[in-house]
């Protein structure tokens, strides 16, 4: 089979779209970090100035942390706070002369073009493919709010994990990561302006906390759902309310509850500090108990 030469047109469309992606990634370079951090090499951006977004995973539990910018000599990094459910990092290093990324918080369609863009010792990187995915919001295994689900379709240097994703209008719609088996997954913009912020202030994500290992039971003759209590940490919210090992928790604020993932769902930031009215099945007798919703503590 004959594969049909491409005409005049069909090259000037391909030295056109080449010339795009080449200056594409001309303006997002300088943008564009490389960060060192134990033997580890991956990629970041700057999202504020002198602050950094890379990726959670990507850094070392220890030692010190580095910055290379785009053309530049390596300067020193601290970190600020991370997120392991989301897997975003905050790291602070002098890059005022770096221009921070604007983050589109629209997420692509399953489809369209995609380019990978990132840093490796003072140079850019890049890769094209497309968008495979583009899904709704969802919760990672570690229970992070994602905010869009998104899968790109392309080769990703390991260094290149944590750079910037754009579609063919140039918006820098997520910062790349691998997921299982080294898909490329992509952290929404929306999801890193909202973590990020939590991290200048905070340094942490504050979440809600219950202080108790709960299981999904089905609740006999309405036929509803309820959370089974199997563990109940001592010192927690739910022990300080009453919350005794095989309670049912039935209800959230006058709500029939969807399961125990819905209701960890309802543990997001704003949740801390929160009191909230729980409906109890307890020997077969309704209990009500009022429970104030406690931080997670550091793992």
């Amino acid at each position: 089979m004959e594969i049909p030469m491409p005409g005049t047109n069909d090259l000037t469309s391909l030295t056109t779209l080449s010339a795009a992606l080449a200056g594409l990634v001309t303006s997002a370079a300088p943008s564009m970090v490389s960060v060192h951090s134990h033997r580890a090499l991956s990629s970041g951006f700057v999202w504020k100035a002198g602050l950094i977004v890379t990726p959670d995973e990507a850094l070392a539990d220890e030692g010190e942390v580095a910055v290379t910018p785009f053309g530049g000599a390596r300067v020193a990094a601290t970190i600020v706070g991370r997120d392991a459910t989301t897997d975003v990092a905050l790291l602070r290093a002098d890059t005022a002369r770096l221009a921070p990324v604007a983050l589109d918080g629209a997420p692509p369609p399953a489809g369209a073009l995609a380019l990978a863009v990132g840093g490796r010792d003072g140079e850019a990187v890049a890769a094209l493919g497309v968008v495979a995915a583009s899904g709704p919001a969802w919760r990672s295994m570690r229970g992070g709010e994602i905010d869009a689900r998104l899968e790109l379709d392309l080769a990703l240097r390991r260094a290149a994990e944590g750079g910037l994703a754009f579609d063919a209008s140039g918006r820098a719609f997520g910062m790349t990561v691998f997921g299982p088996r080294r898909r490329v997954l992509v952290i929404p913009g929306a999801t890193i302006k909202r973590v990020a912020a939590q991290l200048e202030v905070h340094g942490k994500v504050p979440r809600g906390y219950l202080g108790l290992g709960l299981r999904p039971v089905r609740i006999d003759g309405d036929g509803g759902v309820g959370a089974m209590v199997v563990s109940v940490d001592a010192n927690g919210p739910g022990a300080r309310s009453g919350i005794h090992q095989g309670d049912i928790i039935q209800s959230w604020d006058g709500q029939p509850i969807a399961g125990v993932n819905a209701l960890l769902r309802a543990l997001g930031p704003a949740s801390v500090g929160k009191t909230v009215a729980l409906s109890l099945r307890r020997g077969g007798q309704v209990v009500a108990v009022d429970l104030a919703i406690g931080e997670r503590p550091e793992a």
